[in-house]
């Protein structure tokens, strides 16, 4: 079963390398678990990083000082009123609900609210203030207090609602709770003043001038009644346009035009009455009129008489007397009337020419007083225009503020921080991420081969076999050793080199590796034995012709005097003179015999290619002890003459960038890579999953205590 495992695991690795597959899940899967074990190789580390972590979270917890936090909160709304409908309304911007709440969170923590809050609570005279935040001298106190405001205010909103929390720390919580209170309502009175500046602007200008002007008036209307009362200028009326009153509406104007009004009345008296005398002719509405009546019916009656009666009758003498009479009245009355209105109209005239010369005396105060006058008009007009507009601005300015405060903040009882569970939180958090840190850098500075199947998945070569650190005496008694873990490591090996191709192991492999010491000599040592002890004909070859291993470890210095560079350099031909058989290992062995000066010239001719095609036809299996790569062409041009090439790597020695410049090296010369086997894999090595290889040790009769040594 475990060589059916193996096998399928050999042809899996196989085609994924033939189709080039990567999958991104498995390289995921294989970060993953790699930094999972090295978590598990760090434990101690990380446990004392978290430790450490947690103890210096409950210390600053301890010695921190005492933050009390106030909150005010806030109420924003884009909807307003005007109750006064005096003014039209401002067209409202189309931005969303979110953008004006998004605008008034970033004017909360602006500069602008710092100044005002500074300015309105005198913070750089309040004490108070300044021992809480140790605030000392006066040299750049204004950005000492800006930043100290900055670090210790914060806005909260509240999710699907206008409302906002303003909070304020400190170590003194009544300056927390004045702060966060003198916040909210600079807060508001800004947008007071933002919303309705220009009519509170509008109205403090008004009531300047309007002071300005009420005395401005009072003092021209002083002057004005000084001057009438000082010239004796009484106006009785104000007739005609605003500002055109003049000496023709005074007392004496008055006067004047009633005195000549009855002077004409005089002359017209006089000039009837004249006529009257004259012509005896009345006015009908005069009295007189009546006698000329009588008169006129005595006469007539008289002359009746006359004719009826004659001169002598008693009744005629009776009625001439009657008319004498009468004539004697209309005549006498007309010189009395005549004379009374001479007398009239010259008073008359009189009166008026002294009126006259009064007023002509007024004309020039006149000029002075409209002027007066004038401006006394002029300043009330002007005085009840602004007056009227300070009202409307009055009334138009007292909208409703859409900012407002809900809850003022109060004076926190009980500190906010330091919270212990939020400390040990952040520790244990801080601590989590120093030690992801530490086991990222672990990992990023390591990048040499840990897991054994990163050969797969990294290098994207078939795995053949892990190898395990040998600690349990010599390496080659280890591997003539049937029940040990070393042999059945490479018995695992040779098992999956069998499935290397439909015919099994081809024929004919070298082993090389990125540098020397990596176990290239002993892999080919073991892989060797594994092969002869199935039965195999098996020929090694030692090919390292700068510095053989395999001469030190199986102790055949006698032997430097043939093997494979005499071979090559044509001082002998008969190859099976050169061959050893090693009783031990069951297999022969070709030596390679004395260092040559010039190894790369010595395997870059035909005779290492016809030592192999010799070798192929005696032997069922030969395998080379190659070159390490280095920066060497020895490996490289004994890679022509082989089947093809099995890499061996040490674990944490070789970066892996370096394995991947050898193998790629092979790759461009045309060598084919069947895989590679990792050696000197530890306990560590071994926690990622791979263990020792497919199974060995199981079912030869050794129980847990022989499986529970090291490896």
């Amino acid at each position: 079963m475990d060589y059916i495992a193996a096998s399928q695991t050999v042809r899996e690795d196989s085609r994924d390398v033939a189709e080039n597959v990567d999958p991104v899940s498995d390289r995921l899967s294989v970060d993953v678990e790699r930094y999972w074990h090295e978590a598990v190789s760090l434990r101690y580390w990380l446990i004392g990083i978290v430790t450490l972590g947690l103890l210096f979270g409950i210390l600053l917890t301890l010695l921190a000082t005492p933050v009390y936090q106030a909150t005010a909160r806030l109420e924003v709304s884009r909807v307003t009123a005007d109750v006064t409908n005096l003014d039209a309304l401002e067209v409202e911007s189309q931005i969303s609900e979110l953008q004006y709440l998004n605008t008034q969170y970033e004017l909360l923590l602006s500069r602008f609210m710092a100044e005002r809050v500074t300015e309105a609570g005198n913070l750089a005279r309040n004490d108070a203030f300044r021992d809480a935040f140790n605030i000392e001298g006066d040299t750049g106190l204004e950005r000492q207090i800006e930043r100290a405001l900055f670090q210790n205010v914060s806005i909260e909103p509240i999710t699907q609602s206008s409302l906002v929390d303003v909070r304020f720390s400190s170590s003194d919580p009544v300056i927390s709770a004045e702060i966060a209170n003198l916040w909210v309502q600079e807060f508001v009175a800004a947008n007071y003043e933002k919303r309705f500046g220009a009519n509170i602007q509008a109205r403090d200008f008004l009531e300047s001038q309007i002071a300005e002007l009420r005395e401005r008036l009072a003092e021209s209307e002083q002057e004005l009644v000084e001057y009438a009362n000082a010239n004796e200028i009484l106006v009785l009326s104000g007739g005609g346009d605003p500002g055109s009153e003049n000496a023709g509406q005074t007392l004496v104007g008055a006067d004047l035009q009633a005195l000549n009004t009855a002077l004409a009345v005089a002359v017209a008296d006089r000039i009837s009455a004249q006529a009257a005398v004259v012509g005896g002719n009345f006015p009908s509405a005069d009295p007189r009129n009546q006698l000329l009546t009588n008169l006129s019916e005595a006469e007539a009656e008289l002359a009746v008489l006359r004719e009826n009666f004659g001169s002598d009758y008693p009744d005629v003498q009776e009625k001439e007397a009657e008319v004498k009479s009468l004539r004697s009245a209309v005549s006498g009355g007309s010189r009395s009337l005549l004379q009374s209105a001479k007398i009239r109209e010259a008073e008359l005239r009189d009166q008026v020419e002294k009126v006259k010369q009064r007023f002509l005396g007024q004309q020039g105060q006149g000029i002075r007083y409209g002027i007066l006058k004038r401006e006394v008009d002029t300043n009330r007009e002007i005085y009840d225009a602004l007056l009227q507009r300070f009202k409307e601005l009055e009334a138009s300015g007292a909208g409703q503020n859409n900012i407002q405060i809900i809850d003022e903040a109060n004076v926190p009882v009980e500190p906010y921080a330091p919270s212990l569970p939020k400390n040990i939180a952040f520790s244990l958090f801080a601590s989590m991420v120093a030690a992801a840190a530490l086991i990222y850098l672990k990992v990023a500075l390591s990048q040499t081969l840990k897991d054994p199947e990163d050969v797969r998945r990294r290098l994207h070569i078939a795995l053949l076999g892990a190898i395990p650190r040998n600690t349990e005496g010599s390496m080659v008694e280890r591997i003539t050793e049937r029940s040990s873990h070393i042999n059945e490591a490479y018995t695992t090996v040779r098992t999956n080199m069998n499935f290397l191709t439909p015919q099994g192991a081809p024929g004919v492999l070298m082993f090389t590796s990125s540098v020397p010491s990596e176990g290239k000599s002993i892999s080919s040592l073991g892989v060797a034995t594994s092969f002869a002890q199935l039965g195999k004909r098996v020929l090694l070859i030692d090919a390292d012709l700068r510095n053989s291993k395999l001469r030190d470890t199986l102790d055949l210095h006698d032997y430097d005097k043939g093997g494979l560079v005499p071979l090559l350099a044509n001082q002998q031909t008969d190859m099976a003179s050169q061959i050893i058989h090693l009783e031990d290992f069951g297999f022969d062995f070709l030596p390679m015999g004395r260092t040559p000066p010039n190894p790369v010239e010595l395997l870059a001719g035909d005779r290492f290619s016809q030592i192999i095609e010799a070798a192929r036809g005696q032997y069922d299996q030969v395998l080379i002890d190659g070159a390490p790569m280095l920066a060497l062409a020895d490996a490289i041009e004994m890679s022509k003459a082989v089947d093809g090439v099995i890499f061996v790597i040490q674990t944490e020695r070789i970066k892996l960038r370096g394995i991947e410049n050898a193998l790629g090296r092979l790759q461009r010369s045309g060598a084919k890579v069947y895989g590679a086997i990792v050696t000197k894999v530890s306990q560590n090595n071994s926690a990622y999953g791979y263990g020792y290889g497919y199974g060995y040790g199981y079912g030869y009769g050794y129980g847990e205590e022989r499986d529970a040594e090291p490896a």
